[in-house]
């Protein structure tokens, strides 16, 4: 009587070569998830600026003077909360540009993101 030897699995040659698989498209995927990511991050910033500059339009045209400090537009209800800037993460970092006729009251003409990065079209988004 012979005893049939019946191994059934994979060789180490085989799983190799998966993983290699694996890793390389991995390597193509991974890159363009990050970009997305970027790119997300620069579209929310787009927008929330749009939002921001907006809203110092409205108070201007209401008040008559431009508002002294971000906190005033939540305050005045013109914004429901200071938004976080996308790229440096924080309430914190936004840059105020006062206005350019010194008989314009306030001090919050235009608002730009405090980040010293680079986008992805070579524009700082300090100067968005």
């Amino acid at each position: 009587m012979r005893v049939k030897n019946n191994n059934q699995g994979f060789t180490l040659i085989e799983v190799l070569v998966v993983l290699a698989i694996i890793a390389t498209l991995l390597s193509l995927v991974t890159p363009r998830y990050f970009n997305s990511i970027d790119r997300s991050k620069e579209a929310i910033l787009k927008h929330d600026l749009i939002t921001m500059r907006d809203a110092i339009d409205k108070f201007y045209s209401d008040k008559n003077a431009y508002p002294e400090t971000i906190e005033e537009l939540v305050q005045y209800k013109y914004l429901r909360s200071v938004p976080e800037d996308p790229i440096t993460q924080s309430t914190l970092t936004w840059v105020f540009s006062p206005p350019l006729d010194v008989e314009d009251k306030g001090a919050i003409y235009d608002i730009h993101s405090g980040a010293d990065m680079v986008a992805s079209d070579g524009t700082n988004y300090a100067d968005w």
